[in-house]
């Protein structure tokens, strides 16, 4: 896949990523109380990954119970930040759509919280399944959120220019983990 043009800066690295999951899955381990069983909600492509991440951390490091792991493929932009589906589109693998999650605590996590809503049709999605609770974690919160919407757990806030993206790069899509700032070739 092409990434965009433009000028690229690391602002966070694979070490310091390290201790930004782990600090997430301390504070995801205690927003469930545990009576509820968990189940830990990846938003592709990015999300699954990274809540594959957080999950293992909550039960290595903080005696969570291992969770439920589902994916729930989400589109909106385009890498660039183009808008490519004006109603976010959602989609389940329809065995996981199947699941019982009544009084299930869920944690939905996403890379990047942009607007807010792709955030706001996932959270819709699930309430529709009647958990105890719904959180959210971001690895990185823009701080633009045009909706109502926010992550329960941020790993970051950046605020940057408008103009410019946030790329988490995240293995297996990418080979190593990291945050960078593009800064987008503009016309001449």
């Amino acid at each position: 896949m092409d990434r965009p043009p433009g000028l690229r800066t690391c602002l966070y690295d694979t070490a310091r990523l390290e201790a930004v999951i782990d600090g997430m899955a301390r504070q995801a381990a205690g927003l469930f109380s545990g009576r509820e069983p968990l189940a830990v909600v990846g938003v592709l492509r990015r999300g699954a990954p990274l809540a594959d991440r957080i999950a293992d951390a909550m039960v290595r490091r903080y005696g969570m119970p291992a969770p439920l792991r589902l994916d729930l493929k989400v589109k909106r932009y385009a890498d660039d930040l183009c808008l490519l589906h004006p109603e976010t589109e959602l989609r389940e693998d329809p065995s996981q759509a199947a699941l019982d999650l009544r009084g299930y605590g869920l944690l939905v996590v996403d890379d990047v919280l942009f607007t807010g809503h792709s955030l706001l049709r996932v959270v819709a999605h699930l309430a529709e399944r009647q958990p105890a609770v719904i959180r959210v974690a971001a690895l990185v919160d823009r701080g633009a959120a045009q909706l109502p919407v926010r992550a329960d757990v941020t790993g970051v806030r950046l605020d940057i220019a408008p103009a410019d993206i946030i790329e988490c790069n995240v293995p297996p899509y990418e080979t190593d983990f990291r945050i960078e700032l593009l800064q987008p070739e503009r016309g001449r």
